[in-house]
């Protein structure tokens, strides 16, 4: 098993920054990979970004590229996701997930999941 507890997120306005974390405990293993996945309201859950294990592979949802960067602290078992000149539409839940291997743009491909904090980006 493995824990994923996410922190960081709050009311932002448009043009502003936010730094959200992710704590794994728990059987963490080496050698996986994190995502950051957000569901707005009536929407499906889509993909963000995502870091392979070394940290040497990251990838982007377009919507995102350029204003969010995906690192991770793997002595601290963190993964984060700074997020630079935030839109409305970027308001969403946000959730980490955990998978064994590299990256993936794949809800189903994610094993472990956080509970998701709540960015909300005001005009």
């Amino acid at each position: 098993q493995v824990q994923l507890v996410e922190s960081g997120g709050g009311l932002v306005q448009a043009g502003g920054s936010l730094r959200l974390s992710c704590a794994a405990s728990g059987r963490t293993f080496s050698r996986y990979g994190m995502g950051w996945f957000r569901q707005g309201t009536g929407k499906e859950r889509e993909f963000v970004a995502a870091i392979s294990w070394s940290g040497g592979s990251a990838d982007y949802a377009d919507s995102v590229k350029g204003r969010f960067t995906i690192y991770r602290d793997n002595a601290e078992n963190t993964v984060y996701l700074q997020m630079n000149r935030l839109k409305p539409e970027d308001t969403a839940v946000y959730y980490c997930a955990w998978r064994w291997g590299g990256t993936s743009r794949r809800v189903d491909e994610y094993t472990y999941w956080g509970q998701g904090t709540q960015v909300a980006v005001s005009s």
